[in-house]
């Protein structure tokens, strides 16, 4: 374990998740300052990061472990702009800005590469996995990829992915294996694991390479960057878009829209 715990972060509630307050410089000082403690450690329990936005309110209510996964994560940040208008209306912490795993992870790698840190990639396809690393590191010079794997893997070859993770000394872990499964590995393999953070980043990994477009900067400003990535992205986002945006929507009117109405009338 790290020598010094570090202060938890501020945290408010957002459809029945605690979401940390914190900006991307937050979260980017905090993974080099635990993988930094956590060096020459022989029990190291990684911090699992986990993000909340629309998809994941909605698949919250409907895949139990998955909602299990979720509510055990060390820290769950704000990957959805409008949890954080939401904190801003609601009692309790403002969440000072919207970190979008997909910005996060460039951050996070600059952080990486200026303190020596390595990272491990695990999911996407070999193609897609293969050409992130190579771009990570173009991008950011002296960042280290300690090792990476594409995230087709039986069930029975978790335990050896588990034990490659760990033989790589790789810092910082990226599962890029989709919700709900990425959620769900990261926490059942926790206790396993000898990296110091591990993040759910989703397909941020297709993002890095090209092969997503991220929306243009005022759609992510307003919120609609999930609009851009239905019209642009592969047709399957359509179908979850359309069924878990409304879901989400419904999820915070009844659980704090209400709640706010009801304490501003007390």
């Amino acid at each position: 374990m790290p020598v010094t715990e570090p202060k938890p972060f501020r945290q408010t509630s957002i459809a029945g998740v605690a979401v940390a307050a914190v900006s991307e410089a937050d979260l980017v000082d905090r993974m080099i300052e635990d993988c930094c403690a956590n060096r020459g450690s022989e029990a190291v329990v990684p911090v699992v990061v986990a993000d909340l936005n629309g998809q994941a309110i909605s698949m919250k209510e409907t895949n139990r472990d998955y909602a299990k996964a979720l509510a055990a994560a060390d820290i769950v940040h704000a990957d959805g702009q409008f949890i954080v208008w939401l904190s801003r209306i609601l009692p309790g912490t403002a969440i000072p800005e919207r970190t979008a795993t997909t910005d996060l992870i460039h951050a996070c790698a600059r952080g990486a590469a200026q303190n020596g840190l390595g990272f491990y990639l695990l999911g996407g396809s070999e193609d897609i996995n293969a050409r992130c690393a190579d771009e990570l590191v173009r991008r950011y010079p002296g960042l280290k990829i300690s090792g990476r794997r594409n995230g087709y893997f039986p069930d029975e070859e978790e335990e050896a992915v588990v034990a490659a993770i760990n033989a790589s000394g790789a810092d910082v872990l990226w599962v890029g294996l989709g919700k709900p499964k990425e959620q769900i590995f990261a926490m059942r393999n926790q206790g396993r694991l000898t990296c110091s953070w591990i993040v759910t980043c989703g397909g941020c990994f297709n993002f890095v390479v090209g092969t997503y477009r991220r929306a243009p900067r005022w759609m992510q400003a307003s919120g609609l960057e999930w609009l851009h990535r239905m019209a642009t992205g592969p047709r399957y986002l359509i179908w979850r878009y359309l069924v878990t945006i409304p879901h989400a929507l419904a999820i915070v009117f009844v659980r704090d829209v209400l709640r706010l109405r009801g304490r501003l009338e007390e």
